[in-house]
C-alpha cells in the first residue's frame, strides 16, 4: 500500500493493554504502511508528543484503567488542533455521544477490527495533510527569574510571589512530569502541613489568571493524580 507525499502517516496509540498493542495493533497497522508508535502511560503519551514531529492521528484506550480519557482527549486536542484523534472502548451508547463531543473525531467499539481502523486512520490523516500550512511557531516565554510570563501574542503576566515559585518548578522541568509533592515542597517549609488540594486550587487561579489577561491557555497538562507538565514544545523559555 502506497504512502502520501512526505512519507507514511504517522500514529500514535495509548493502550495499556500490552497484548493487543504490541502483538496486535502495532504489526497490524505497520502491515498498513503506518509509522506508528505504541505507549501505555498517560505520562509517556504526553513525552512521546513533545518529543516526535507531529502526528498525523493519535488513538485513545478508552478502557484503560486509572485515567480520565475525555481529559485526554481534550488535551491532545489542544496539543495538536489539526491531528485526528480516534477513541476506541468496549462501553456503548451513552459513551460514544459523549465521546465524539469531547474533541475526538471517530468513535470505534471493541474488538477493533484492523482493517476498520486503518480506514479511519487513512481518512484522518489524508484530511490532516491536505490542511497543514506553514506559519511560523508562536512561542511562550517564561521569564520566571524576572517574574513574568509572556504568551505567543505578547501579553506578559506578572506573577506573584506564590505562582513565581510554582513556574520556576515547571519551568525547571519542561516537558517532564512535576508531581504535586514536588510543588508543595517548592512553596512550603513542611511539606507535611500543606494540602495537597491548594495546589489544585493555585493551578486553576493561575491559568485563569493567564487566560484572562493573555487570551491563550497556558501549555500546562494536568496528569491525572499525578502533577502536571509544562509544555515546551515549539517554545522559548528563558529563565
Amino acid at each position: 500500500m502506497t504512502s502520501p507525499i512526505g512519507g507514511a502517516e504517522r500514529i500514535v496509540l495509548l493502550s495499556d493493554d500490552a497484548w493487543l498493542r504490541d502483538q496486535i495493533l502495532l504489526p497490524g497497522l505497520g502491515e498498513y504502511g503506518f509509522a506508528i508508535t505504541g505507549v501505555g502511560t498517560e505520562v509517556a503519551l504526553y513525552e512521546c508528543l513533545r518529543r516526535m514531529e507531529a502526528p498525523d492521528a493519535v488513538v485513545l484506550d478508552f478502557n484503560m484503567r486509572g485515567i480520565d480519557g475525555f481529559g485526554v482527549s481534550q488535551t491532545v486536542r489542544a496539543l495538536l488542533p489539526q491531528a485526528g484523534i480516534i477513541i476506541f472502548t468496549g462501553r456503548v451508547d451513552a459513551e460514544q455521544l459523549r465521546g465524539t463531543g469531547q474533541g475526538a473525531d471517530v468513535y470505534l467499539v471493541r474488538p477493533v477490527h484492523l482493517e476498520i481502523l486503518a480506514a479511519n486512520l487513512r481518512s484522518l490523516a489524508r484530511r490532516v495533510r491536505a490542511h497543514v500550512q506553514v506559519v511560523p511557531a508562536r512561542r511562550w516565554r517564561f521569564d520566571v527569574d524576572e517574574w513574568y510570563v509572556t504568551s505567543p501574542n505578547g501579553r506578559i503576566v506578572s506573577l506573584s510571589k506564590t505562582e513565581q515559585r510554582v513556574m520556576d518548578c515547571l519551568v525547571s522541568a519542561l516537558g517532564q512530569l512535576v508531581t504535586r509533592e514536588q510543588l508543595v515542597s517548592a512553596l512550603a517549609e513542611d511539606a507535611r502541613d500543606y494540602d495537597l488540594h491548594r495546589i489544585e486550587s493555585l493551578i486553576h487561579r493561575l491559568r485563569r489568571k493567564i487566560a484572562t489577561k493573555c487570551g491563550e491557555i497556558l501549555p500546562l497538562i494536568a496528569v491525572n493524580g499525578k502533577g502536571y507538565i509544562l509544555d515546551d514544545a515549539h517554545r522559548d523559555n528563558v529563565r
